[in-house]
Order: structure tokens, then sequence, then C-alpha cells
């Protein structure tokens, strides 16, 4: 929950949407579809999802692994951690794991994957799952005003009087209009309801008119825990544990660290006067929708591995407790914010834009890579959790000393996996059309025969450029290169776009096609230039 400020919350990420009508009286059309019309979706069969091609992608981060936890145990040392753990989780597992020092000064008990650390605002996403998944069962509209459910909110006094009311949507990517509410929301996790509803019905402070920008709330988060309670009939933490942790076999997840084996549970430190001082542990309450989660490495790597398995879209059977459209969806950007002074880890300046999703925040950088990231943050503990969902690869770390900030860590090592590893974004599958077109146009092109085409080229095709005129400026390049010597193959931008090389016998011609959307696609556009 605390990132202290704003900045602070995206520099952890870095070194890491469409239009929406948002007028509550009109949620969008998809929102609110039954379950049984979302399972009824035509889809085509022909659809090729994007693949990892390196068969050994594995056991090159297992041998980048030594220097990563170098990377973990020099961050450990410099911030004065009492105990750290961390994990690799990669292609639907986690398949790397350790920790260094102690959850408890006193007793001497060692960190490990098994330790139970409180994960702070990384229990956001769990909170905005919950909302999609009742979403998806019809029970609420994202676009729906939260005073719908907690009627007490219907007093709120906006700060304009053409403010529109507060929605679900609003609360899950911080555009309530409530101010940046840390440290105060810390203090408040173990709030009963009662006194919840007693702190509404008194009025709550705006720093903006909803929709207007981003402004990262705590307060929004515990909202949305009541609205999972009265949109499911049970309490949050029940409906969470029910529907999302016990499914994905998160068996040992907790909300109250009561009860727990002292063996395993981590305490919570304070690094002051060049020495750790306990703090006093936290029980959860009506805030812990937006922090109060107590989980393992083991544990959370489960969550992650779920979070990347939605990744990419693809046909097949829904195999986890959320659509994996709804998981994407909240790995969406919203409010994007354009930092034009960022560097990539060479230093090099990288303008990216950064935003919030759904409990995570996202960042995408000049180089076209995504990230999705959130940290956490409570007295006694600082958590973080980075992964890159083209890349199939993600980064957690829990740390017990108050609002230790394991972002910047992860980071780290994520970029040192990838680049030691020598990882590559999934490669998307030439389509059967795709690959039928390319045939086409080579064959045209070696010849621009006026009886070919009709079956293959759409009717622009000659209406934009003539035959002619195609046909001379293709020779003119192929003055520069040659004759034809042999075609590459080709590389799919997308279904119905790609790019091959024509290797010609002094130097080689890149080539362009895009399809028409017709439900059987023509070539619409074809380009040629020669290659450096």
């Amino acid at each position: 929950m605390k990132y202290k400020h704003l900045a602070f919350y995206l520099a952890a990420v870095v070194l890491s949407a469409g239009c929406l009508d948002l007028n509550p009286e009109k949620p969008s059309a998809d929102d609110k579809k039954p379950p049984e019309e979302m399972d009824n979706v035509l889809h085509s069969d022909a659809y090729k999802a994007p693949v990892f091609t390196d068969p050994e992608r594995i056991q090159k981060i297992k041998a980048a692994w030594p220097e990563a936890e170098k990377v973990f145990r020099d961050y450990a040392e410099k911030n004065h951690y009492p105990g750290y753990v961390y994990g690799i989780v990669a292609d639907g597992s986690l398949i790397l794991s350790g920790g260094m020092g102690v959850i408890n000064t006193e007793s001497g008990a060692p960190a490990t994957a098994q330790s139970l650390f409180r994960i702070a605002s990384m229990t956001k996403s769990f909170t905005a799952m919950a909302l999609l998944k009742l979403r998806d069962e019809g029970k609420l509209s994202l676009q729906d005003p939260v005073s719908r459910y907690l009627p007490d909110l219907a007093g709120l006094v906006y700060p304009t009087s053409d403010a529109l009311p507060a929605t679900i949507f609003n609360m899950l990517t911080m555009t309530a209009g409530f101010p940046e509410d840390n440290p105060w929301a810390d203090r408040q996790l173990a709030d009963s309801e009662a006194e919840f509803l007693d702190f509404i019905r008194n009025g709550a402070a705006f720093s903006t008119v909803p929709s207007s920008g981003f402004e990262y709330s705590n307060l929004g988060y515990a909202i949305l825990g009541q609205v999972v309670t009265k949109a499911s009939g049970m309490p949050f933490q029940q409906y969470i544990t029910g529907h999302i942790l016990l499914p994905l076999g998160m068996t040992d997840t907790h909300w109250e660290y009561e009860g727990l084996p002292a063996e395993k549970l981590a305490l919570g430190y304070r690094w002051e006067d060049e020495q750790w001082k306990l703090e006093p542990m936290l029980h959860d309450g009506v805030y812990g929708a937006m922090g109060g989660l107590i989980t393992s490495i083991d544990d959370f790597g489960k969550y992650l591995a779920f979070l990347l398995s939605a990744w990419p879209p693809r046909n097949g059977a829904e195999t986890g407790p959320v659509r994996r459209s709804s998981v994407r969806e909240m790995q969406r950007l919203y409010e994007p914010r354009l930092n034009a002074e960022a560097k990539d880890k060479d230093g090099a300046p990288c303008p990216l834009v950064a935003g919030y999703g759904y409990g995570l925040g996202v960042v995408k950088d000049c180089k076209g890579r995504t990230r999705v990231a959130h940290s956490g943050g409570l007295p006694g503990f600082g958590s973080n959790h980075v992964f890159l969902p083209d890349y199939g690869i993600g980064v957690i770390s829990f740390a017990n000393r108050t609002y230790a900030p394991a972002g910047a860590a992860d980071v780290e090592v994520l970029n040192l996996l990838v680049d030691k590893a020598g990882l590559q974004p999934r490669e998307l599958p030439v389509s059967d059309i795709l690959a039928a077109r390319k045939e086409q146009v080579v064959q045209l092109l070696q010849t621009w025969d006026p009886n070919l085409g009709a079956d293959f080229l759409a009717e622009n095709f000659y209406l934009d450029f003539s035959r002619e005129r195609r046909q001379k400026e293709l020779a003119e390049l192929m003055e520069k290169t040659g004759k034809i010597v042999s075609v590459g193959p080709l590389a799919a931008q997308n279904q119905l776009r790609g790019t091959f090389t024509i290797h010609c016998e002094k130097g080689d011609l890149g080539a362009f096609f895009s399809l028409s959307p017709e439900r059987d696609p023509k070539v619409q556009a074809l380009d040629f230039w020669v290659k450096d």
C-alpha cells in the first residue's frame, strides 16, 4: 500500500485505454454481459498464438541465478533488511527462490521461501480480480457508482457541480479523486466495518474531480473491498480466499497474523539508531482489501504465474478462477503519464509512459517493452513484484523492514536475467492465410501477369497504384539489387500483416504486405525497399 510518493512508485516500476464512457448510468455494452453470452462468442480455430521458440530458456535463466542472488544479497545488506526472500516465476511456475537473514531477530528463525510476510499493497490486485470475477458473473458493472453498494457514499460532497459520481472503475484505476493517503491509511488497516462506515458518513475529502487524473488511494480500495462484500454476499476476505486463493492452490496465504506458526511468521522491524526495532503487528480489518494479505514466496509464485498465464490471447479452455481476458484487462494502462526524461538500464535516454491498471502499475518504454508491477509497504514490511508479460518472466521479493524499497532490486534482477539468458518475446507464427498470400505475392512480382490477382488482390490494389507503376517501381529497385535469387521466410506482424526479404544478386529487398478485413482477406497494400 505505501508508496510514500508517486515518484517513488514509478521509479520502482521503471527500474522495473481507449476511450471509456464513465457515465455510471450507461454501462458499456460488454461490461455486464451474462456469463452464457460471454461463453458463446464465435471464434476462429485458425488463430495461431505467439510462442517462445528457445527450448533452453529456463535452463539459461537458471544459469544466471548466482548473479541474480548476488544482487539480492547486496541490496539486503545495503538496506539493512533483517530478512529478505525472493523468487523467479517463468513459464507457469516458481522456478527459483531463496532467502537470507531472519524473520525473527530473537529466535533467529531463517527467512525462506516458505516464510510468511505481509505484502501490503500487493493485495490490491486480488481485490481487483475479485471484482472482475463478480463482473464476469453478471453481479456488478465496473461503471456502477460505488454508492450503489455503499449508500452512505451518496452523501459525498464532490468538488464541482459537473462531477460524475465515482464508479468502481474510478476506484480500480485510482481516478476517484481521493487524495494520496500514504501513510495515513496504513494505520487504518484494523478498522472495523462499523468504524469505516462512520468515517464514510462523516464524508471524505477530494483532491481532484473524479475521472480527471490519477491519485494513489488506499481509501478507494478499502471501499472496493466493501463492494466485493455487498456484491458477493460474504466478507471480501472470505470471497477472495474461496474464489481466488484456494482455486490457485494458495493454501498458505492469510489475512490475520494471529494463530500463524511462529517459526514461519515474519515479524516486522524498522532500522533506527543503527539497530532493528520491532514494529507492532497490525490486525486485519476493513482496510485489508488494500493491503492485508500475508503470504510466502512459494504461494505468491502461484498467483504471479496465473497473472502471466493470461498471455498470450489464445484458444483453449479456461483453467483459472478468472477469465484470461479479465486478467489481461487488469494489466491495461489507464491515465498514461509521460516521463520524457527516463533512461534505460544503461543510462541512455528512453522515454516511457506509466499508468495504473486494476491493482497493478504498468509501464511501456521506448523499446516497446511492457512492465507490470506493484510495490507494497507497511510498518515492518516492504514487498514488490514485477513481470514482463511478453517475456513470460517475473520477479518477487519480500522484506521485513518498514517500507523496504524492494522494487529497484527486482527490476535489476529482471533485466539481468533477460540479458544473460538472451530472452526474447514470443514469436508470432505465420497464419495460413498470410503464408498463402505471400506465395501469391512472390508469383505476382516475378511476372506481373495481368491474369494474376483476381482471387488474391483487393479491389483497391490497382486503383491505388496501377500495375504498370508498381512494376516500374520494383524494376527501378532491382536495378540496384540485381535479379531475384531466393525469397526468405515470412515474419508475421499479426494474423494479416507481415514482411519478408527478397535476396537478389547484389543486395536484398525488403517486402511488406497487409491483407484486407474481408472474410477472405486479400492483399490491400504491398511495398518494397532496398535493405541496408
